[in-house]
């Protein structure tokens, strides 16, 4: 009991220390932007961005400086779509597009940048599923493909291919067979991987194969042990 109370403290004071970081200007790294997504503190994210983009604006050359200010759209996006309301997170990530397409541009050699505005374009198609596919499913296929040519082993890539792949219709050359191949591609690249896990079990249980599912789940939870939206993706999931 206390040893639960105790960590559950070192959670929250982890939360808040992140938080004022991104609210009084300390410094705004990808690792803080990425607990924030875990903690779904989309206040955080929100100062984090807002610091990121006079960053961004007054280096406007500068890739790295693009390419984060559009990775904390990214998690803005996922977290509004954790949340239920596909239409910040919509908002996000066509704002946040914009900005990787900077990055892209400033450095076209760059795998991650790729992915990362593939990402986006994806992000955009669960708000509006056929008129999105329609407008941004070849942006998110292209960049993807861009990313995997120039690193093959990007793991992150095939669980940006394979969410966009779980969104799209098996008509259309996705489904949710063609996902699982994706992350389990990401999988044998980085066993670490708590996103492909996660994003696995979500598939899995949509597959209704639920005791598969539930395996990949703890696997991320296990990897991922702050990520909140793993978590109510466990408990939501039958145990058989």
């Amino acid at each position: 009991m206390l040893k639960s109370s105790l960590g559950r403290a070192r959670n929250w004071i982890s939360i808040a220390a992140v938080s004022l970081s991104l609210c009084f200007g300390g410094s705004v790294n990808p690792n803080d932007l990425k607990t924030a997504r875990d903690h779904q503190d989309l206040g955080a994210l929100d100062s984090g961005i807002a610091q990121l983009r006079q960053r961004a604006q007054a280096n406007p050359g500068s890739a790295d400086a693009q390419y984060r200010l559009a990775l904390a759209y990214s998690y803005a996006a996922e977290v509004s779509m954790e949340l239920r309301d596909k239409k910040k997170s919509e908002t996000y990530a066509e704002t946040g597009m914009d900005i990787a397409k900077k990055a892209v541009s400033a450095n076209a050699s760059n795998a991650e940048y790729h992915r990362l505005l593939g990402e986006l374009c994806g992000q955009v198609i669960p708000a509006n599923p056929l008129l999105g596919a329609l407008k941004y499913g070849q942006c998110a296929r292209d960049e993807i493909d861009k990313a995997l040519q120039l690193d093959s082993k990007l793991a992150l890539a095939y669980v940006s291919q394979g969410v966009g792949n779980y969104y799209l219709p098996a008509a259309m050359g996705g489904g949710i067979d063609v996902s699982l191949k994706d992350f389990d591609k990401a999988i044998s690249i980085n066993p670490n991987s708590g996103d492909a896990y996660l994003w696995k079990g979500i598939a899995l249980r949509k597959a209704n194969r639920d005791a598969e599912a539930r395996q990949a789940l703890q696997k991320a939870v296990q990897i991922d042990p702050n990520r909140v939206w793993a978590k109510q993706q466990l408990e939501k999931t039958p145990a058989h």
